[in-house]
């Protein structure tokens, strides 16, 4: 079985595959709906920055990672032990697996007998709106890969931390939607508006449901690429918001030929440029720069080498050091800027990078109440 999600697609495009959809695995049903209750709460899919109860990530397994699993969990070890000096964190991972992943952690991370397939939380976790959480259906990037645990991670800990269950027809993941938490989401269209996950949909379709299931008000959609990474693109390594108005843009390391990923950028910056959120303001765009390829400690051509996904903690920012001094402190510098307040923490992460993720990949936050 291919081990990373980077080494999925590799094995596609060796095949000379123009559609991924062909190679998809066993389909799989999606969880019989249940009813929220009548009672709940007005949904609001928060901020990252706002407080958190804790974060959540996943304990890689040898499924999956096979000959890469020890170099992927010492990275997972090492960021859980970062982000638990400013909050809590939650491990899961599958029974048999968690004495070693405590070992590993330490007693500073809290690891749980939930059974899980990769490390990838901001896709498989649910999505929390006001004390619940939607359920979208992972079936992994679109039938990439077989993710039978992962497919019930949402309900598990939907279940195990007493939330309702927001059901949708939708399949998506965390790493697709990024918001202000002010009712403005950005979404790539690549890996959304697409057959894989959700056949026979429209754009228009599928924003009416995220509207409903968030509570959102406004949806900024991007292009995105399809079928260069298993995500197709999502939009956690292209934009994020760092305030109300104001996005982060990865923006390519100047004297590199264009490609998929900074025409997307490039894309996107129009798309913001005629753009208002949803409180009908301008929005503000700031580069966030690549680091120079020829000075990054991964050599991998499929790894994740953007800044954009960073995880923004209850006290402070988690960004990925890539080994290029001057990219990473600049980019340090620039989420100084936007987070006065937190304290910037740069975490190695090139096992998480070649399998392609990041940092805001492996993590997925739980708001406070």
């Amino acid at each position: 079985m291919a081990h990373s999600r980077r080494t999925a697609l590799k094995t596609l495009a060796g095949l000379g595959l123009v559609s991924l959809a062909a190679c998809a695995g066993p389909e799989t049903s999606a969880p019989t709906p249940t009813t929220t209750a009548a009672a709940a709460p007005p949904r609001r899919l928060g901020a990252e920055w706002d407080k958190h109860a804790r974060t959540f990530m996943s304990w890689p397994t040898a499924t999956i990672w096979a000959e890469d699993l020890a170099p992927v969990r010492k990275d997972i070890a090492g960021l859980a032990q970062a982000i638990a000096q400013h909050e809590s964190v939650v491990l899961l991972a599958r029974p048999e697996d968690v004495d070693g992943a405590q070992r590993a952690c330490g007693s500073g991370v809290e690891v749980v007998p939930i059974p899980v397939d990769d490390l990838w939380a901001r896709d498989t976790l649910p999505v929390f709106v006001a004390g619940a959480g939607v359920d979208f259906n992972f079936n992994g990037w679109g039938n990439k890969q077989t993710h039978s645990n992962d497919a019930g991670v949402a309900r598990a800990v939907l279940d195990r931390y007493g939330l309702s269950r927001v059901a949708t027809t939708l399949v998506a993941e965390g790493g697709s939607l990024e918001t202000d938490g002010a009712g403005t989401l950005m979404a790539t269209e690549s890996s959304l508006v697409n057959d894989n996950r959700n056949p026979g949909k429209t754009r228009d379709q599928i924003e009416a449901e995220l509207v409903r299931v968030l509570g959102v008000s406004k949806v900024i959609w991007f292009d995105g690429v399809r079928g260069k990474d298993i995500t197709d693109a999502h939009v956690d390594c292209l934009a994020r918001f760092v305030a109300p108005g104001v996005v982060l843009l990865d923006k390519a390391f100047p004297g590199g030929p264009a490609d998929f990923w900074s025409q997307a950028a490039d894309q996107a910056r129009a798309v913001l440029a005629a753009s208002t959120d949803a409180r009908g303001k301008p929005i503000q765009v700031v580069d966030l720069p690549q680091p120079d390829p020829d000075r990054v400690a991964v050599r991998d051509p499929k790894a994740v080498i953007s800044y954009a996904n960073f995880y923004i903690g209850n006290t402070a920012v988690f960004m990925p050091k890539f080994g290029d001094a001057a990219g990473d402190d600049r980019a340090r510098q620039i989420l100084r800027d936007h987070f006065p307040d937190r304290e910037v923490v740069p975490v190695s992460i090139d096992a998480i990078a070649s399998g392609g993720g990041g940092i805001h990949c492996a993590t997925h936050d739980q708001p406070a109440a």
